[in-house]
């Protein structure tokens, strides 16, 4: 059975001005229920990561702040939030079901975390709503307990995934893949593996040619396990995204990765990342169809 971590307490009580995107939190698995898709038996509510796993991928020190709730004023504004035991809470579950996620699709081939993809935290800082990288700790448990030897990330969110690129600027066995806006955020990149920089108003042709011309150069790799981050920020509804995808477009994307990973015969976890249209209903109707792909082609 494909498993999906998910808790309430993914859904985090935000300032007015950020509420909205965390709705999807919520309205997401509910949708799922709702048509069919899957039922309670394929969600699970993810523990808390222990510190020794955390360590993976994060500095003692910036984890220590984190913990402690002393993460200096500074650094909270960068992460654009304000530190409190709820949020470190949320992000805590959130990295564990990323991990147990992975765990579970060696076994099923396939496995979803309904929020995730926190690829701007690195090493040492927090940021753009991320402070624990869940995809970059999964993927140093996954090395580290023998699970995996080589690893590929695809980070298809519209923003670079600049922290799972500095994590592992120096690691060999992890190949990280990223394409992205290339005038967004971050506007400091990081040196990914690969990366591909797209211009403003991108739409479905030119980026679902780039995707396919990159896909035999990352088969080169041999992974033996991939993390997938499959945000819907790319839409052209999206206020944030900068590029100018279709919901066609954008599920022919995740077909395309899927579809990738399936004829490799490699396990794939898949993580949320972005999404900020302005109807919430453009958001959840394209991660809804990231699942339906992904369960189509592997259940």
């Amino acid at each position: 059975m494909i498993k999906i971590a998910w808790h309430p307490v993914y859904v985090h009580p935000l300032p007015e001005g950020h509420r909205f995107p965390m709705l999807k939190y919520e309205l997401l698995p509910e949708q799922l229920l709702h048509e069919g898709l899957i039922t309670p038996g394929n969600l699970f509510a993810p523990e808390r990561v222990s510190e020794e796993t955390v360590l993976l991928a994060h500095e003692r020190s910036y984890w220590e702040q984190l913990r402690d709730l002393s993460l200096p004023p500074r650094e909270q504004r960068r992460t654009g939030f304000a530190l409190d035991a709820r949020l470190l809470e949320r992000e805590l579950r959130i990295v564990q079901g990323t991990i147990d996620g992975a765990v579970s699709a060696l076994e099923n081939g396939l496995a979803f975390n309904v929020a995730g993809g926190t690829h701007h935290a690195g090493s040492n800082w927090g940021e753009g709503f991320c402070l624990l990288n869940d995809q970059a700790v999964a993927a140093a448990y996954l090395l580290k307990k023998g699970l995996a030897k080589r690893v590929l990330i695809v980070d298809l969110d519209v923003h670079q995934g600049n922290g799972t690129a500095e994590i592992f600027s120096s690691e060999p066995r992890v190949f990280t893949f990223s394409m992205h806006g290339d005038k967004n955020f971050p506007f400091r990149k990081e040196r990914s593996d690969l990366d591909i920089g797209l211009d403003d108003d991108c739409g479905d042709d030119e980026y679902l040619d780039r995707l396919e011309r990159v896909l035999p150069v990352l088969q080169e790799q041999r992974p033996d396990f991939v993390f997938y981050l499959s945000g819907v920020d790319v839409l052209e509804s999206d206020r944030l995204g900068k590029l100018a995808l279709s919901k066609r477009g954008c599920a022919e994307r995740d077909r395309m990765v899927f579809r990738f990973c399936k004829r490799l015969g490699v396990p794939v976890q898949v993580s949320m990342g972005g999404g900020y249209s302005a109807e919430i209903r453009d958001i959840v109707d394209a991660h809804c169809a990231t699942f339906k792909i992904g369960f189509d082609i592997f259940d």
